[in-house]
Formats: structure tokens, C-alpha cells, sequence
């Protein structure tokens, strides 16, 4: 039998372990999700958001709890609360608009035809989900599937191991069906294996870009819709009419908040020459400031980064760009332990030849670029094989816009950063991947269309 270990990276420690589930018990899991799928459907859709909502109200029942298991699961600290403000705004966004989302689309009807389309849901729902905000993620697929009559199964990372069990557990107690929504611990290659076996009529996954490639490579010939939010290397865009101090302060926490695990996450910063000088210097004073050390400490602003092995890879990044010319501007904290425990860094003298402005970082880095005007900054933030959001920062929405139509990205900020609001559709381009949660497009992804042309008999 295989274990999924979750390693604390507060001290390195087992904090958690489970069994993966074999591919024959995988299988009769999603036979009974399957089973319990029409019943679920058949059910008024006020019946399903009211035991979503519940369920959600259930979980934020286990905060107290909720809060110190993820800081030992990858580090956040105590002090943010966790994520059961994110979580219910997303849920509650969903349930508040199902009912227009999901209504018929009315094509016409007239004496002799009656035309509309309907939102049918998928069936079975398969979410993977990541470590790094485990509970907003997950929500953003579970909620508005299982609102749309699908059943849903869970899988979350490792290094999160216990985030699906809280939910399933606030979710049965609350009164949605066992059968209907199942947290999976599965290993990689069961993963796959029922993928490629069909088990699955829509997959949700949120992670690598290398994790991405295998959920799409496993589905290959299957026809399941895979929608896809991956890697990001979300830049910042300063322009010379900006607020400086909420450019700064806004940019450098989107930039460290979470120990820089953040999918849009800011991971490079391009402010206009004007401000270049005055942007760095606050930068500099507000990083410095921080106070790195164990996520259980109220007193602990930045806490490790979940694993050792995503610290060496910023630690490999930071140290090639120095290598090459740039320009290290925040000393080694005391606290900085050569392991998961990672001194924030402001790189400056920075180029896109260096990894660091190029590949994602998803840790507490950030390089800082001077430019010239719009032209140059649009170019350098196109200059990326991903594609999730962008930050401007300027007085002028007309500018931004224009500005923002130029740009591969998602979702385009103005005056903000590091935000998923659930009235839009979190989408990326490039290596980000292709799909659409949350807002009624999310509504969409998880049902498909049913097209109904009906004659009339007139005689």
C-alpha cells in the first residue's frame, strides 16, 4: 500500500500521512459518484445551492481548527486568518447567480417551433487541486459543479493532504450525499490510469505546467474537457502617473504575501523612469520589515515556503541572476535557514536572458525593471510563455484599458493585484493553459449545451 506524506516544512516533520487508494477501489469510488449523479441532477437546483452553502458554512465552523493545520501543512501564517473569506465570497457569488447562469437560452418559439438550449451537467467531475491556496482553489470548481447537478471528486496535493477531508466532511455533515462529492487520495499514476479509462466527463486541474501536460497526455483520445490553470509569471506595470505608495505597497506584498506562492502572484515589476528610484527605495523598506519565522508565531509575517525543494529552486534562480549582473538588495535574514525558511529578495540590474524573469518563480522574489513608456513596458510583459494576469497603475482607466488590450494575459488589474474576483472569469493564455472558472463562464464549463428544436403539430 502507498502512503501520501505530508512533510511540515515548519520542521521538516510528518505531519500527516494516508493511504493512496488502489486503482480497483479508485474505480468503485467513481462507479458510486457516477450512480448518485442523476438522483443529484434530478434534485430543484434551490435544494443543491442550499446544501452547498451549508457546506461551506460548515467549513468556516472549522477555522479555528482550519488555520493552524495549514500553517503546519505549508506555512502560511496564523496571523492571515486562512482563506474562509475567499472561500465563501467565491461560493456565495456562484449560488447567487446559478439561476440565471444556468436558465435556458430562449432562441425563439412562434406557431410552428419552439427553440431553446439548455445547461446539462457534465456527470462526474474530477478537481485536482493545489497546495498553495487549497481551499479558494477548490472551491472555485466544487461549488458551482455540484450547484449544476454534477457529482464531484476531489484530489488534492500532497503537501495539503487534509484540506479535501475537512471539506468532504463539512460537506456530508451539512447534508450533501456522500456518493455525490468524495475526496480522493490517489497517486500520480492512478491519477492517470483513470483518466485514460474515461471515468471522468470534465477535469479541473490547477498546478505545474508539467502536471498540466500529464493531465491532458492522460486524457489524450478520451475526449474529457480538461480546463487548466497553470503557471504564471504575472508582471507589474507602474506608469508615471501612479499613486507611488499604493503601486509600492500593493505590488510588493502581491509579490511576497504567502511566501510568494501565489498563482497570480506578482513575479516581475516594470515601473516607469520617473518613479524607478522612489518605487525601490519603499520597496526595499517594506520587505526589509518583514518578520520571517514559524507560521504558528502571531508575531511571524512570512512563514517558510511549503517545501525545501521550491526554495532551492528560487535560491537557484536568485543565485544565476547574480551571477549574471543583478543587483541583491535585501541581506539574509537571521531566521533564513539555507532550507524551506527563505529571505524575501528584490533583484534589480535584471534582464529577460536570466530564469528569474522568465520562468516561474512561486517564491518571495521579485525583479524590478526601469522602462521608458507604454510601448516598451507592453513588450516586456509580453515577453513571457505564460499568461495569467497583469497589474497597471495609473489614473487613467482609458490608458489602462488600452493598454490592457495589448497584453497576453487573462485578467488585466488597474490600482490592484493578487485578486480573483468571482463576478469574472479566471482565465489564462500561453503556458498558463486553457480554461474559465468562476462568473456564469464557469457555469458553462461545467455543464454543456442541449440544443432543443421542437415542431409544433398545427393540424
Amino acid at each position: 500500500m502507498k502512503m501520501l506524506t505530508c512533510i511540515s516544512p515548519i520542521d521538516g516533520s510528518v505531519f500527516a500521512e494516508r493511504p493512496a487508494l488502489s486503482l480497483e477501489a479508485a474505480k468503485e469510488a467513481v462507479n458510486k459518484a457516477r450512480t448518485a449523479q442523476t438522483a443529484w441532477a434530478a434534485r430543484p437546483l434551490s435544494e443543491r445551492i442550499a446544501l452547498v452553502m451549508a457546506g461551506v458554512a460548515k467549513v468556516g465552523e472549522m477555522n479555528d481548527t482550519i488555520v493552524p493545520e495549514l500553517a503546519k501543512m505549508m506555512g502560511r501564517p496564523v496571523r492571515y486568518g486562512g482563506e474562509f473569506g475567499g472561500f465563501n465570497e467565491r461560493a456565495s457569488h456562484m449560488a447567487k447567480i446559478a439561476e440565471e447562469s444556468l436558465a435556458d437560452i430562449e432562441v425563439g418559439e412562434d406557431a410552428t417551433f419552439k427553440r431553446f438550449i439548455k445547461r446539462i451537467p457534465h456527470g462526474v467531475v474530477f478537481v485536482v487541486a493545489p497546495w498553495n491556496y487549497p481551499f479558494m482553489t477548490a472551491i472555485n470548481t466544487v461549488a458551482p459543479a455540484l450547484i449544476a447537478g454534477n457529482t464531484v471528486m476531489l484530489k488534492h496535493a500532497t503537501q495539503t493532504l487534509l484540506v479535501g477531508e475537512r471539506m468532504a466532511e463539512a460537506f456530508h455533515a451539512a447534508g450533501v450525499p456522500e456518493d455525490v462529492f468524495q475526496n480522493l487520495f490517489l497517486d500520480h499514476g492512478t491519477t492517470s490510469a483513470l483518466i485514460a479509462d474515461n471515468s471522468f466527463d470534465f477535469i479541473n486541474f490547477t498546478g505545474s505546467v508539467g502536471g498540466g501536460v500529464a493531465m491532458e497526455q492522460a486524457a489524450a483520445g478520451t475526449f474529457t474537457g480538461v480546463g487548466t490553470e497553470l503557471g504564471g509569471k504575472d508582471p507589474g506595470y507602474v506608469m508615471e502617473d501612479a499613486d507611488l505608495d499604493a503601486a509600492v505597497d500593493t505590488l510588493i506584498d502581491g509579490a511576497m504575501f504567502n511566501s510568494g506562492q501565489c498563482c497570480c502572484g506578482i513575479e516581475r515589476i516594470y515601473v516607469h523612469e520617473s518613479l524607478y528610484d522612489a518605487f525601490l527605495e519603499k520597496a526595499i523598506a517594506i520587505v526589509k520589515g518583514y518578520k520571517l519565522g514559524n507560521p504558528l508565531d502571531a508575531e511571524t509575517t512570512m512563514g517558510p515556503m511549503a517545501n525545501v525543494r521550491f526554495a532551492d529552486e528560487v535560491r537557484a534562480q536568485i543565485a544565476e541572476a547574480l551571477k549574471a549582473g543583478a543587483v541583491a538588495h535585501i541581506d539574509t535574514f537571521a531566521e533564513d535557514d539555507g532550507g524551506a525558511y527563505l529571505t524575501p529578495q528584490i533583484l534589480t540590474n535584471v534582464t529577460h536572458d536570466m530564469r528569474v524573469m522568465r520562468e516561474e518563480s512561486f517564491g518571495p522574489v521579485v525583479g524590478i525593471m526601469k522602462v521608458k513608456d507604454d510601448a516598451e513596458a507592453i513588450t516586456l510583459m509580453n515577453d513571457s510563455d505564460f499568461g495569467l494576469t497583469a497589474s497597471l497603475w495609473t489614473k487613467d482607466v482609458d490608458r489602462a484599458i488600452a493598454v490592457g488590450d495589448q497584453i497576453e494575459t487573462g485578467t488585466v488589474f488597474m490600482n490592484r493585484a493578487d485578486y480573483l474576483d468571482p463576478g469574472l472569469c479566471w482565465t489564462g493564455c500561453k503556458q498558463t493553459g486553457r480554461g474559465g472558472g468562476l462568473s456564469v463562464i464557469g457555469f458553462h464549463n461545467l455543464t454543456r449545451p442541449k440544443s432543443y428544436h421542437l415542431k409544433k403539430v398545427t393540424k
